[in-house]
């Protein structure tokens, strides 16, 4: 992106911060929200080298710009890329042309995802989770640390809580939930020797998300909030001494190179939502919101088969095993999972990580998990005060 774009998307993101709280269901001032979702636009048409205005009313043909998930991981390049920009046009036979950039190469932040969508700025977006929780509490319930320790037990929490979510996003957020994605497992690197999760005491651990930090300063380490792409720069500067990732993700980034043991443990899986503005989504010819609808799940189903694979792949490629084909080989020691492991993280989940959970989100969300998800994951949200220590505030990653 050119300099001019990046200083275009500083004011964007100034402009929004200006537009009010993050979970006001007031609708925004239409010429602001305009604005807005004009400037994203050019910036982001900027990006993928298209003109910043929208086809032609008299062209037959729909123009779409997808903002989506992060540049240069599987998911992005071999999957939601080629989806917009070859399968669907080829499927609607040129009715539906789409041009998609990743929302960190186009110079958005990932916690503004959510709130663009809903703006309207961004139209069509891939947001992640766990980082959306600022502004929608909720969508953590389907990935809290610690709650799926393999993608069995992911698929049914997702199973059953995911049409809360698709109501939710809609009558609070005027956002349709179009398809959710799963990376690899998120697991444990460090770049010296440890032999347990109870072993990371006094340790800074890169963390991605706030539930992260409630976890990780449960095992008296300290969570240091790093974005993706800064992982391997802040492991190099000796800012950090671990970091969770996903097993293929961080075989992607060179984690392998600077680190020496992994724990194998999912402690989530780094789930994303792809949504549309309500307002831009009923604005789509009914033909092809239906084509979309009937591609979708196939996208999906592709995403989570791949994140399966890659779990596993990823921990034989960081480890050096002669079936890595796809990465990149290390000689990393990977950790056995024991009992005492799965104990541990269980009862994190249960004392600090769910409690925390509905703290920030409310006892409406307490009220849904308990309706949905307790029978599913054998917890009950409670919605009286806990009392226990706060957990330590994560550290900003010193740049």
């Amino acid at each position: 992106m050119r300099a001019l774009d990046h200083f275009m998307l500083r004011r964007v993101l100034a402009l929004l911060l200006a537009l009010g709280p993050p979970l006001s269901t007031a609708a925004a001032p239409a010429v602001g929200a305009a604005a807005v979702g004009a400037a994203v636009g050019a910036a982001v048409g900027a990006a993928v080298g298209a003109p910043p205005v929208a086809a032609a009313a008299s062209a037959p043909v729909t123009a779409l710009r997808i903002v989506g998930g992060l540049a240069g991981l599987n998911q992005y390049t071999r999957y939601e890329a080629p989806f917009w920009t070859e399968t669907l046009p080829r499927l609607s036979q040129g009715a539906l042309q789409a041009e998609i950039v990743p929302f960190d190469r186009a110079g958005l932040r990932g916690q503004d995802m959510l709130r663009l969508i809903k703006l309207g700025a961004v139209p069509f977006g891939t947001a992640m989770l766990s980082i959306s929780t600022a502004h929608a509490p909720l969508l953590s319930a389907i990935d809290l640390p610690g709650l799926n320790p393999d993608m069995a037990s992911l698929r049914r929490v997702v199973a059953a809580f995911r049409p809360v979510l698709e109501q939710q996003l809609r009558e609070q957020m005027g956002i349709e939930l179009l398809a959710l994605y799963a990376y690899p497992a998120q697991v444990m690197y460090c770049e010296t020797a440890f032999s347990s999760f109870a072993d990371l005491k006094g340790r800074r651990v890169r963390v991605s998300s706030p539930l992260m930090a409630d976890m990780v300063a449960a095992m008296h380490a300290t969570p240091v909030l790093t974005g993706f792409d800064d992982i391997l720069p802040k492991m190099q500067a000796n800012a950090i001494d671990c970091a969770v990732t996903g097993t293929m993700s961080g075989n992607t980034i060179g984690l392998h190179r600077v680190t020496s043991h992994l724990h194998p443990m999912a402690i989530s899986w780094g789930l994303s939502m792809f949504a549309a503005n309500g307002a831009a989504w009923a604005a789509l010819p009914a033909g092809q919101r239906a084509l979309i609808q009937r591609q979708l799940p196939q996208l999906e189903k592709a995403v989570w088969d791949e994140a399966d694979r890659e779990t596993g792949e990823g921990i034989a490629c960081n480890r050096g095993d002669a079936t890595c084909t796809r990465g990149k080989r290390g000689r990393m020691t990977v950790l056995k999972a024991t009992d005492a492991d799965r104990r541990l993280l269980h009862a994190l989940l249960a004392e600090v990580v769910l409690p925390r959970w509905v703290e920030r989100c409310g006892v409406q969300c307490a009220d849904l998990w308990n309706t949905k998800l307790a029978s599913v994951t054998g917890l009950q949200a409670r919605t009286a005060e806990v009392v226990m220590a706060p957990a330590p505030r994560p550290q900003p990653a010193k740049k």
